[in-house]
């Protein structure tokens, strides 16, 4: 029995392909490359020292789907495919709508249509929209969200009760991600994004090897320490790790009512935090300006992870120093990433 991961090629899918590997467990890869690269398979394959069964597809694509469940003998899914810019997302509200919740209603509808009734959800914490208070925890309200990023994931959360609602042998474990940063400690693979890079992380890495002049900071005047946003970051093989748990535990119950899971650290930290621990880890100066507020963001999310700790025996175990240490890796290693 297998499993298909869909959006297997991108930034956590691949990681998240060494640590099933690790587990024992057989996948193939369903992804359209459209903000991934089928180099990122191959490096994984020297890592794992194996082949991967790889299929190019889109999620929509239902014909396409249908033929991938045919060929292999799929036993549940995890669904990473998706689009996941907060800032296009707000200029581009009906090209996420369209990617996210269609693609994952066909995803659905072909698991049904398969038998296949075991699915680990690729969320977020901004579900969570701007919370009351933080930490976060999993009982805390959702659906306020603040840009349309986020409500995709609110609405399939939902979906995905819904199905269970009505066909209760599914098995769905719902994890909502904080912010995913790092690389494999090998340096060979890690985040590699089209264009100006969304997110912190590679933003920075970017600007350490020269690839970009500056940082842009949104926003300085943050309800903060130093006035920049705080966010829970965890390196991306702990969130790799955490998808293994979550497929171990749906493995081992016969049945659940949907599962959600915060994955992060509990810890927040600064976007100068990140700026400062970045620079000792690279022995660079991050040259940064601060611009204008980002709509859709927030000021401050970190999470509760006591949860994980509980239902599956899961932790982060990598530091900020960790994070900042693998990206600088990667990125001096790979300065214009899979090109």
């Amino acid at each position: 029995m297998k499993i298909l991961i869909t959006g297997g090629a991108g930034y956590i899918g691949s990681h998240t392909l060494i640590e099933l590997d690790k587990s024992g467990y057989d996948f193939i890869v369903f992804d359209n490359l459209s903000n991934s690269s089928k180099e990122s398979i191959k490096r994984v394959e020297k890592i794992i020292n194996k082949s991967i069964y790889f299929e190019e597809g889109d999620v929509r694509d239902k014909k396409a789907l249908e033929e991938v469940f045919k060929k292999y003998d799929i036993d549940s899914v995890i669904h990473f495919a998706g689009l996941k810019s907060v800032g296009e997302s707000v200029c581009e509200p009906l090209k996420y709508y369209d990617n996210n919740i269609t693609g994952t209603l066909v995803l659905l509808e072909v698991m049904e249509k398969f038998n296949c009734k075991k699915i680990v959800f690729s969320s977020s914490a901004t579900v969570y929209g701007n919370p009351s208070s933080n930490p976060i925890k999993e009982d805390f309200s959702v659906g306020n969200t603040t840009n349309p990023y986020g409500r995709t994931k609110y609405f399939i959360e939902e979906i995905l009760k819904d199905l269970y609602s009505s066909d209760n042998s599914f098995q769905i474990a719902i994890l909502r991600y904080f912010n995913p940063v790092g690389a494999h400690e090998s340096g060979t693979i890690g985040e590699d994004p089209n264009g100006i890079p969304n997110n912190l992380m590679p933003f920075i890495a970017q600007t350490a090897v020269g690839k970009r002049e500056f940082l842009s900071i949104f926003g300085g005047d943050y309800d903060s320490a130093d006035g920049t946003g705080v966010r829970d970051y965890i390196h991306v093989v702990d969130l790799a790790c955490g998808h293994v748990k979550a497929i171990d535990y749906l493995n081992k119950k016969t049945r659940i009512e949907p599962l959600i899971v915060n994955l992060g650290t509990g810890i927040g930290y600064s976007v100068l935090d990140m700026v400062k621990a970045f620079e000792k880890a690279s022995g660079k100066i991050i040259p940064y300006k601060i611009v204008e507020r980002r709509e859709g963001d927030i000021s401050t999310c970190y999470s509760n992870p006591s949860y994980a700790k509980e239902i599956f025996d899961w932790e982060a175990k990598k530091t900020i120093e960790d994070m900042c240490i693998d990206s600088w890796k990667w990125q001096s290693n790979n300065p214009d990433g899979y090109n």
